[in-house]
């Protein structure tokens, strides 16, 4: 049998692109008592160059009810399928902070994803989402995605099902054509699942399809234009609309941008060397404190890490439920403290328990990572959804050649993470085509886009920054010198300032902003 270079995971691709994981979790930054302002004046729907077929979508009447703390929430209808909208309706479930002073309009959030929900990023941890000067003149928007959440979703196991598939230990040695055929007939396993149980929702689950609810939300909403924050994926839907609807993207910030133009295979290959950088970036730090567990150098310690990497692939330890913490799962743990330099301290004691014989810690940082409670439920359908997004968005790649070209690129950039980084595509056995395309967005015709990056983000790489700030039509880039994922609101005072000033008073930084 010929043995193909194996492609680079999607599973871990863009999953690791997003802020509402690692906000609350990680971090533990709670929602704190904000005051709600006065109930604001009810808007009249934009119905502007809305056609006939869609104008019961953009005119619906919205009943808001209170769901606390000073948030109320509602939910939205819109057409499963947007080139056919006679077709039926999907709901999307909207939740609210009224502004605590004049308020400018809406602030719609998205935190990344693909399947993250801005709902429970919004309504849980609303300072962590926005500054307090953004809270005083912004009804701050959350909403659930299609196909995520609260809104109409996608389902696929129950919580023993998710389980197995995210923690289960696949048979046959690693990248062998046996290990391959199990892991492939597992993710036929879930695809078939998340057919049966999504009712026909899974061909709409598309950025596009997203991007248009979008623009349904800031209608009903009665805002003229869009002003939105997006983090990480949320970029990517960010530069989405604008391709759609330039006119109306007049205050958009992109926080940790994708680059829509990078095929999946390149993706992947760059968010594999992110991560390892961020791996050395933390050693160092580690190595210089107290309670490392590594001694000696940078590469010293990198050696020991892989040997521990090595030995779980080898031997997975049985975590106190009877779990196992595979490789798959310490790799996971890892990226998820990788988020933020304040959670460097949880890895720590992660491979120390671990290089103990005790992999608790490390099954938690990945548990958090995968939305499961310790009950053993899952919070949300985010696992789900993020492959029902990734399915649709990106096309499969069937070139053998660029395939072996990744995997030489990912071996000599990215060592510690080469071995666990490979795959088959799981896409492969979904049972929709994509619909995606990867290509340049220049939004011709927008207002100024704010593309935030940072110089050692992980999970969305400073050049995907550069690249989609050069390539917008009217982009402006502003930097964030510094470690961890996403720049805003992570105490850069610079970078905060220009992004809301940006916002509130629609005067975009100069361009090449650098915040150290």
């Amino acid at each position: 049998m010929i043995h193909r270079a194996r492609r680079a995971a999607r599973r871990i691709l863009t999953v690791l692109a997003g802020v509402a994981a690692a906000s609350v979790v990680l971090s533990g930054c709670l929602y704190a008592q904000i005051p709600a302002g006065a109930p604001a004046p009810a808007r009249t729907a934009d119905t502007s160059g809305v056609s006939a077929e869609l104008l019961p979508y953009y005119s619906q009447k919205l009943t808001w009810k209170s769901c606390g703390a000073g948030f109320d929430c509602t939910e939205v209808k819109a057409p499963r399928d947007w080139e056919k909208p006679a077709d039926g309706d999907l709901e999307l479930a909207i939740v609210r902070h009224r502004a605590t002073g004049t308020s400018q309009g809406s602030l719609l959030i998205n935190p990344g994803g693909p399947g993250a929900s801005g709902y429970d990023f919004v309504h849980d941890s609303l300072d962590y989402a926005v500054g307090a000067d953004l809270i005083e003149d912004f009804d701050v928007i959350g909403f659930d995605p299609r196909g995520v959440g609260r809104s109409t979703a996608v389902r696929c196991l129950d919580a023993k099902q998710m389980d197995d598939y995210l923690y289960g230990v696949v048979p046959g040695p690693r990248n062998t054509p046996e290990w391959e055929a199990a892991l492939s007939a597992r993710d036929k396993t879930f695809a078939d699942a998340c057919e049966a149980n999504s009712d026909g929702l899974l061909p709409y689950i598309t950025t596009v399809n997203s991007a248009r609810d979008m623009d349904l939300i800031r209608g009903v909403l009665g805002d003229k234009t869009l002003n939105y924050l997006g983090y990480s994926y949320g970029t990517f839907l960010g530069a989405t609309y604008a391709k759609l609807y330039p006119e109306r993207a007049q205050r958009l910030v992109l926080d940790g941008a994708i680059d829509p133009a990078v095929p999946g295979l390149e993706v992947s290959t760059i968010q594999a060397e992110g991560f390892e950088s961020a791996l050395r970036a933390y050693l160092e730090g580690c190595l210089a404190g107290r309670d490392c567990p590594f001694n000696g150098s940078v590469d010293e310690a990198l050696t020991d890490f892989r040997a521990l990497l090595s030995s779980i692939s080898r031997t997975p330890m049985k975590n106190g439920d009877g779990r196992m913490l595979t490789v798959d799962s310490m790799i996971t743990g890892t990226i998820a403290a990788m988020y933020s330099q304040q959670s460097w301290s949880y890895l720590t004691k992660g491979i120390t328990a671990a290089l103990q014989g005790d992999p608790s810690v490390m099954m938690g940082l990945a548990d958090s990572y995968n939305s499961r409670n310790p009950d053993g439920t899952y919070a949300d359908n985010t696992a789900e959804a993020f492959r029902a997004y990734n399915c649709m968005d990106y096309p499969v790649e069937e070139d053998p050649a660029a395939e072996a070209a990744v995997i030489t690129q990912l071996e000599a950039k990215a060592p510690t993470f080469a071995p666990y980084w490979q795959a088959p595509d799981p896409c492969k056995v979904w049972p929709h085509a994509p619909t995606g395309v990867r290509e340049r967005i220049t939004a011709d015709g927008s207002g100024p886009i704010v593309v935030v990056g940072t110089t050692n983000d992980p999970a969305t790489p400073y050049a995907w920054a550069e690249s989609l700030a050069e390539q917008l039509q009217n982009g402006v880039l502003v930097t964030r010198v510094g470690e961890g994922h996403t720049g805003y609101n992570k105490g850069n005072g610079c970078v905060d300032q220009a992004v809301e000033r940006f916002l509130i008073d629609g005067k975009a930084p100069k361009d090449g902003l650098r915040c150290e």
